[in-house]
């Protein structure tokens, strides 16, 4: 999504571009030729990472020396440091002498200065967050910042008024991985059923982001004997939404600034849990808490994410919308400009014409 928008955004300013490079079904609806698919890349936690290490050491061995070959105008790297800052180290040792950009720079809340330091020397980071801005500049590293492009594509929906007592549209959003889709889907259905015990009228609408999750979620609707319709996109199921639960991520951020009132979710296994402790500093893990340093998106993880717990919560903001909207305006101004999109996708086509590391 964010390699499709700034490529958009950058065609809008020159038209004749053209954009190749390694993504899925949205980057091709954008007009990139794919040079690779990433189906099956993604992993939850280093434990389901280890049988993925030895192709895609060697897919960015050879997207490196393609693009040593090839030569592009511009190189832009998007989030993914397992895989992109690997090559973005690879094309430098080989001597690539051409602009390279890492949009949305790894490691936005983790201040590792190892990490800062490798991204500023093979790149020009552009980071859509305050934080890791004066992070880096801390270190005496340079870092763009424009703010986060969704300010530019997300516009608050008009007014509505609260749900009904018997009713209310529900949007679930499980995540858009299939580990994720397995272990968030049930017990947001459990809690959906739990809902309209007390709300008879109650409509679910779930997103779905490929094809591929579209067959699970049917499937998993089939065992359970649970009805909702399905969409394609987290904005098709926010759209007519009262209130959402959404699994952790960018998705939530979208919620907010659409000012769709939100629980947010994520359960992984017990491993992946204790790696993550050691790791993570933040009492957080949703965006839009992590950005005021409060509560204003409730988290309900691991085994607090029962379907009893998540029904009662999503139940006050169906009965109670107007203190979580309030809130969730307070995230919008925290994302900084609402041109920063623009502003983006400007200072990309400044380093492609000037052609210079």
């Amino acid at each position: 999504m964010l390699a499709a928008t700034l490529a958009g955004a950058m065609r809008r300013l020159e038209p004749e571009l053209q954009f190749y490079g390694i993504g899925a079904e949205r980057m091709e609806a954008a007009g990139f030729t794919l040079t690779a698919r990433t189906r099956g890349w993604a992993s939850l936690g280093p434990l389901e990472a280890i049988g993925r290490i030895v192709p895609l050491l060697l897919a960015g061995l050879r997207l490196a020396f393609e693009l040593f070959r090839d030569r592009p105008a511009l190189v832009v790297f998007v989030d993914f440091g397992a895989f992109n800052l690997r090559v973005a180290k690879s094309l430098r040792r080989l001597g690539y002498p051409g602009p390279v950009l890492y949009y949305f720079p790894p490691g936005a809340w983790l201040d590792r200065p190892a990490q800062a330091r490798a991204v500023a020397y093979c790149s020009r980071p552009l980071t859509p967050f305050t934080h890791q801005r004066d992070f880096y500049r801390s270190l005496g590293l340079p870092v763009a910042y424009f703010g986060h492009p969704l300010n530019s594509l997300v516009e608050a929906r008009t007014a509505r008024p609260p749900a009904p007592p018997d009713g209310g549209v529900v949007a679930l959003l499980p995540g858009s991985r299939r580990g994720e889709i397995e272990r968030h889907a049930a017990r947001l259905f459990a809690a959906c059923a739990l809902l309209r015990a007390r709300r008879p009228r109650l409509e679910v609408v779930v997103s779905a982001a490929d094809a591929g999750c579209e067959r699970f979620l049917c499937e998993e609707m089939r065992r359970g004997g649970f009805e909702a319709t399905i969409v394609r996109g987290s904005r098709a199921a926010l759209d007519a939404a009262d209130a959402a639960f959404i699994a952790s991520g960018t998705a939530v951020l979208e919620a907010a600034l659409r000012e769709v009132p939100s629980v947010a979710l994520y359960v992984v296994s017990r491993a992946q849990v204790k790696i993550a402790l050691r790791i993570w500093p933040h009492r957080f893990i949703t965006l839009p808490n992590i950005l005021l340093d409060r509560e204003v998106v409730p988290e309900l993880h691991q085994d607090a994410a029962t379907p009893g717990a998540l029904a009662a919560a999503l139940e006050l903001l169906l009965a109670e919308p107007a203190p979580a909207i309030a809130a969730l305006r307070e995230v919008r101004a925290a994302l900084g400009p609402a041109d920063a999109l623009e502003r983006c996708a400007e200072y990309a086509l400044g380093l492609a014409r000037d052609g210079r590391p």
